[in-house]
């Protein structure tokens, strides 16, 4: 397979990409969480904050809670978000793929039933002499591959 490419066979359960499998099937969504950080390379940017945004994917087995209609059969929402908070309002990073590591790194060292995540931590208001939406890293890691068990 071709770099950057991703194979997608629509009777298989997966995607390939070259370098790690992308799971497809339960998990839990956060998407468009908003916080003000100190992250970035410039001088400005640890002294002023800026706004950054995270979207994030976890995936684990949730038809026990489907089942049970029990919170303690999944992992909460709130407690993903609190992570995601702790990491983007603490301690500044100079680079989003430092940001993004310690958010997926502490979901899957604090919840064990989670088999990956996605992070998402994109930068909306730069100013690069022209319009965009956001500037980002996206970053994903399996407990098979990434985390040890």
């Amino acid at each position: 397979m071709a770099d950057n490419k991703v194979d997608i066979i629509s009777t298989s359960a997966e995607t390939r990409s070259d370098n790690f499998k992308i799971k497809k099937g339960d998990r839990l969504i956060l998407r468009g969480l908003k916080f003000k950080g100190y992250h970035g390379v410039h001088l400005r940017e640890k002294e002023m904050g800026q706004m950054f945004l995270v979207d994030l994917d976890a995936w684990l087995d949730l038809r026990a809670a489907g089942k049970s209609d029990d919170l303690t059969d999944t992992v909460s929402y709130t407690a993903i978000y609190r992570i995601a908070k702790e990491v983007m309002t603490g301690p500044s990073h100079d680079l989003l793929e430092s940001v993004a590591e310690e958010i997926s790194s502490k979901i899957m060292i604090e919840y064990g039933r989670i088999t990956a995540v996605r992070v998402k931590v994109a930068k909306p208001d730069l100013d690069l002499g022209g319009p965009i939406d956001y500037l980002g890293v996206e970053i994903f890691r399996s407990r098979d591959k990434d985390v040890p068990i």
